[in-house]
Formats: structure tokens, C-alpha cells, sequence
């Protein structure tokens, strides 16, 4: 498919040359570069609707404030594609989100319009504020701006920034890009307030007063501030009346406004650059913005794969033989068949009902499944809480998000003892979203918290057994995680059985080399043994299931047999489960040669999982090398199959 960048894109390769464009053809260059998005993706996949949603704030803000000089901040890199696009990165744009190419979201190192690296939500506004009071304390007078969803609003992080920048006095502007989601719907009081910020008649009213003062400012001169401020007296009586969060924190509140009305953008962000002190403009916008069907189904078109830009439908080409579910579905489908035999079970999770796939359980069982907002901290709380009075929850939070409620769980959950179920998704490395979303860590981080029993499934039947045993009496707490994509076993929906805690089972017998797997990459093992075994080499290989409690039991057996171990596991070495069976190996004093597979000591960049995985020498390919060097045999590795994702 042919991209074309249009008459006024193609003109513009930095902010420099869109100030260049006669204000009376922005709306066209919007056009320009709303079009060239939608065939990019198209033809590449990527995120999607928020970014169609902001071409018209994105080219407003390049052509008033003085970037990279002034400082732009995006929350939640979706919506930046606009951005990358308009700063030096249009040429390179078809390599967004590909191995080696450029990142699906603002990267410092990428580029010096990139202020700000961002993959989480809720953090633009902190980041503006710290850049808006080093800029104070050196006396530097620029701009600082931080644009934040709606649904990024719902993050306690974003109330706790706003708190000290109304009191900071620093120079900094606050947009808020209201367009009622973020990846699903947006839930909470806090979407119900916008709603009536922008549907009440009699504030509307008052506000489009203020903006006829405001758009004449640049008249009064001197006196401009005055006027400002007896206008403001003047309407607050009415605001009294419909109080303002915003000005209540001491931010001064400006909009709502169509944040598709380019003309009025440009207007209303040059008046506000002379305004001092922190300031929030409201901009009511459309994700999807531009093309039809991602503004009728937002949440599907949210992200996609490659499409056909006229029909809509898929590019991917499509499997013709059956295949296996991917674990989110499994966990999906799974927790209804639990709910339904144990009325405690209920179902939380931070703004991912569909990602994480809670929503067939909140379809089924609207009031046991909490769709909590963008609010990890206060999912795993509300969960404890829930905990408390009996109730079971099954908390799904992807493995990269869960670092940011690591406090809740120690002292709100392990140290009470609480039977929560944490259902990590996207544990490992996840692909093209790259290291600000890879759930490297949580192995190491949830298996050294007491009470912690923490768990990887090797297959979707595993899951489920997983899943099953968690809820059973008296657990504590109790982490599952699984990987982002794909199974390996089409009949999955078999009777669940309990598994027993810390137990880990032999997959297959050998000898000389112990190879022990945690979790899916298990089936990579699989995979290499097939090659050895042409080589009449047959490592034995152990599906451990638990890297705490380890099963004791077990390891005594292999380092008793075993004079060489190989460890292997989609997580960071550095305190994971490999770790956990040297620090086994050395408590007990056996002396077997181990050698370790996983994540490095690195973040990794994006790419696909198998490529990654290769990468980070964890694949089928590195494990027969692996065992070529503990046995110091030569194993003929070439061709290998690459275990699917």
C-alpha cells in the first residue's frame, strides 16, 4: 500500500517548518497527517485511535510553543504518533514499533523533542512540575506542558501532582484530553464530573464569556491581568454553585473547548503562554478521530494489527488450522467457571477489562468484576479490603503495571496474610511495546515477600489448575503469571485439579543435564530436546511451577543426580527463579555446575517475543547451546524451530 504524506506534510520535517504553514491551511496539514497515520498503521499496525484524536491539539502546540526548548510531555505514548511524525521521524515512521526501529512511544534517547519517556500513565504531570521548578530555580523562562488523558486522570499519581502544582507556582499548563477512554471505557466519578463540566448549560454559559475576555487579552496590554481577574471574580459566584476540582487545587481551570477546532487551539494555548502560574486546559476530543469505524468501536480500534484502510478488516493473514487460545482468554473464560461454583470469587482490574479479558466476567457478573480505573495501588487495596470479609479476589494486572502497587502488596496484603490471587498478564517479555511494558521483574520481586506463593503456568491447562488451587481455603496470597499471546494446547477446557503447593513435576527423564523450567518457556525446552535427541544427547527436564515455595523434595533428587543444571525462565536473573535454585544449591551445600537462561541486566527494546527471546539467549537455539557447554560437546543448533507466540 502506498503512503502518501500529502501537500503541506510533506513540507514539514520539524516544528520549524510547520510554523512555516499559512495558519488558514493547519486545518489541511490536520487532514495531511490524520491520513498519513491512518496508512501507516494500516499497513504496520500499532496504536491507533488516540492518536487520531490529538492531530489537531499536537500541531497547535508545535506551532505556538518553541519545542524542544519549551518542554512537551505525553502521557502515555499512544497519543504521540502525531508528534514523532512532526519532529524529524516521518521518513522512519513505517519502522514504529518494528525490532531496531523507532519506539511505539516517546524515548528520550530517540529524539531531543522526546522531553519526557513515557509507557505508564498518570506521570506528565509530576514530570512537568519537576521541569517547571528546575526551569524556576535556574531562571529560565520556558514553557511546560504535560497532556494527560482522561482516563490517565484516574491515577492517584496525577491527584498527587496536581495537589503540589497549585501550590508550586511554577509555569506549567496542564491539558487534559478529554475523550472519555482509555483503553475502554473510562469508569469512576471522576469521568461522571467532566461529563457534567461539559454538559451544564448554565457553566458553559459563563465559560464562553470568559473566553470572548480572553481572546481580546492581548488589547488591554498592561492591564490584561486586572481584567482577567474581575472577570474571574465575577463568575465565581456561579461556579460556587458548580464547584470546580480543578480550581479547588488552585489551578486555573480554562475550557472546556473542541479540541478538534484547530484555529481555537492555537488562539487559546498562545493567550495561556502569558498567563503565569499552573494552569489546566480542558480539550474535548474524539479518539478514533477521522476514521469511522475506530470513532464507532473504540476500544477494538484502539490498538490493531495491519488492516485494510476501506473495508476495515484485517491484513493479518488468517490461520486456516486450528490453534490454541491465548492465556488471557484462558483466564477470562476460567474465573466465570470458578465464580459460578464459588460465590466468593470476585474480579478486579486497573482500567484492562478487555486486554486482560475480565470483561467476559463483567458481562456475566456485573457486580463481582471491578473495573477500578487506572488505579493499581488502589487495586490491590481494594482488593485486601475485599479479602478481609471473606471474599476472594482475583486482582489481573498486567506484570509491568503491578510494579506500581509493590507497596500495597507487601503491607497491605502479605503482611495481613490476605488470600488475593494476583493474575499477572503479560509476565515476560511482551514484544512491540518494548521495555516500559516488558513484565521482567515480578518473579524477583513478589518471591522475596513472606506469605508470597508465586507461580507460572506452562500451559493453558496449567492455568487453570493454578487458578482452581489458588481459590481454594485458606491460600494467602498467591501470584499466577503467564505471558502475553498465545498456548500451546487446542482441548484446554479439561476438569480443573488442584495442584499442590510447591510441587513441580518431570516432564521428561535424561541424563547428565537437569534442565528446570518456570512457566511457559518450558515448551521452548520442549522444543530443543527434539534436536538433542537427534544427537543422542537427552537432557532430563523438570516443569518446577512454583518459584516459591520451591519443591525441596525435588532439587534434593536432581542435585543428587545431576551434576550439571540448567535453569530457564522468562524474567530477570537478577533475583529470579534461577536464583532461587543456586541460593537452594549453596544452602545445601551441593556442588553442581548451573548455569542460567532469562533476561539479562539490561531493558530490552521492542520487537517480537521470539526475537527477543533470541536475543536474550532463551529461546530453543540457546538452550542446546547452553547444554552444549555444560557437557563441552558440540550440538548442531541450525535449523531450529522458533517456538511460536
Amino acid at each position: 500500500m502506498e503512503i502518501v504524506q500529502g501537500k503541506y506534510l510533506s513540507k514539514v520535517n520539524s516544528p520549524e517548518d510547520l510554523k512555516k504553514i499559512d495558519r488558514k491551511d493547519l486545518p489541511k496539514l490536520c487532514e495531511d497527517l490524520r491520513q498519513y497515520i491512518v496508512d501507516n498503521v494500516a499497513a504496520y499496525g500499532g496504536h491507533f485511535g488516540a492518536s487520531l484524536g490529538v492531530v489537531e491539539l499536537t500541531i497547535a502546540l508545535h506551532y505556538v510553543l518553541n519545542t524542544p526548548e519549551d518542554e512537551l510531555i505525553w502521557d502515555v505514548g499512544h497519543q504521540a504518533y502525531g508528534h514523532k511524525i512532526l519532529t524529524g521521524r516521518k521518513e522512519n515512521f513505517h519502522t514504529n514499533r518494528v525490532y531496531k526501529g523507532l519506539s511505539g512511544f516517546p524515548k528520550r534517547t530517540e529524539s531531543e523533542y522526546d522531553s519526557f519517556g513515557v509507557g505508564h500513565s498518570s506521570t506528565s504531570i509530576s514530570a512537568a512540575l519537576g521541569m517547571a521548578v528546575a526551569s524556576k530555580y535556574k531562571n529560565i523562562n520556558k514553557q511546560h506542558v504535560a497532556v494527560i488523558g482522561d482516563g490517565a486522570m484516574t491515577g492517584g499519581m496525577a491527584f498527587e501532582a496536581m495537589n503540589h502544582a497549585g501550590v508550586s507556582n511554577s509555569n506549567m499548563i496542564i491539558i487534559l484530553n478529554d475523550n472519555c477512554m482509555s483503553i475502554d471505557p473510562n469508569v469512576g466519578a471522576l469521568k461522571d464530573y467532566l461529563t457534567d463540566i461539559t454538559t451544564s448549560k448554565t457553566y458553559n454559559k459563563v465559560k464562553d464569556e470568559v473566553w470572548k475576555v480572553l481572546g481580546k487579552v492581548s488589547k488591554f496590554g498592561p492591564s490584561a491581568r486586572s481584567v482577567i481577574s474581575n472577570v474571574e471574580k465575577s463568575i465565581k459566584t456561579y461556579l460556587l454553585k458548580h464547584s470546580n476540582l480543578f480550581e479547588s487545587l488552585k489551578l486555573r481551570y480554562f475550557g472546556p473547548i473542541d479540541g478538534h477546532d484547530i484555529d481555537h487551539l492555537i488562539s487559546t494555548l498562545q493567550d495561556l503562554k502569558d498567563i503565569p502560574g499552573p494552569k489546566i486546559l480542558h480539550c474535548i476530543t474524539k479518539k478514533g478521530k477521522g476514521y469511522e469505524l475506530a470513532e464507532q468501536e473504540q476500544t477494538k480500534w484502539h490498538a490493531t494489527g495491519g488492516f485494510n484502510k476501506k473495508t476495515g478488516q484485517s491484513s493479518v493473514p488468517q490461520k486456516l488450522t486450528p490453534e490454541a487460545p491465548k492465556y488471557q482468554q484462558v483466564f477470562g473464560h476460567t474465573i466465570v467457571e470458578l465464580a459460578e461454583k464459588n460465590e466468593k470469587i470476585v474480579g478486579i482490574t486497573p482500567a484492562m477489562p478487555s486486554g486482560s479479558s475480565l470483561n467476559i466476567m463483567m458481562e456475566k457478573m456485573p457486580d463481582r468484576a471491578f473495573d477500578v480505573g487506572i488505579a493499581e495501588q488502589h487495586a490491590v487495596t481494594f482488593s485486601a479490603g475485599l479479602a478481609t470479609q471473606g471474599l476472594v479476589p482475583f486482582c489481573n494486572i498486567y506484570s509491568t503495571f503491578m510494579q506500581r502497587g509493590y507497596d500495597q502488596v507487601i503491607h497491605d496484603v502479605c503482611i495481613q496474610n490476605l488470600n488475593v490471587v494476583f493474575c499477572l498478564d503479560r509476565a515476560g517479555l511482551v514484544g512491540a511495546d518494548g521495555a516500559t511494558h516488558h513484565g521482567a521483574y515480578d518473579i524477583a520481586f513478589m518471591r522475596c515477600i513472606p506469605n508470597m506463593i508465586v507461580s507460572a503456568p506452562m500451559n493453558e491447562r496449567e492455568l487453570r489448575n493454578l487458578m482452581y488451587t489458588a481459590q481454594l481455603d485458606n491460600q494467602g496470597p498467591f501470584t499466577i503469571r503467564y505471558p502475553r499471546g498465545k498456548g500451546v494446547i487446542l482441548d484446554w477446557k479439561s476438569p480443573m485439579e488442584e495442584i499442590e503447593i510447591g510441587k513441580g513435576k518431570l516432564i521428561s527423564e535424561g541424563e547428565k543435564v537437569a534442565i528446570l523450567s518456570f512457566g511457559h518457556v518450558g515448551n521452548y525446552v520442549i522444543e530443543a530436546k527434539k534436536i538433542m535427541a537427534e544427537q543422542n544427547i537427552n537432557p532430563a527436564h523438570y516443569d518446577m511451577r512454583f518459584a516459591k515455595p520451591l519443591d525441596e523434595p525435588l532439587l534434593h533428587d536432581i542435585f543428587s543426580s545431576f551434576d550439571a543444571v540448567l535453569t530457564i525462565e522468562d524474567g530477570c536473573l537478577q533475583g529470579g527463579f534461577g536464583s532461587a535454585i543456586i541460593e537452594f544449591m549453596v544452602d545445601h551445600a551441593y556442588q553442581s555446575k548451573v548455569k542460567r537462561l532469562g533476561i539479562p541486566d539490561n531493558f530490552i527494546d521492542h520487537g517480537t517475543q521470539t526475537q527477543l527471546h533470541h536475543d536474550c539467549n532463551y529461546d530453543a537455539t540457546a538452550i542446546c547451546e547452553a547444554v552444549s557447554e555444560l557437557l563441552e560437546i558440540k550440538i548442531n543448533t541450525n535449523p531450529i524451530p522458533l517456538m511460536k507466540n
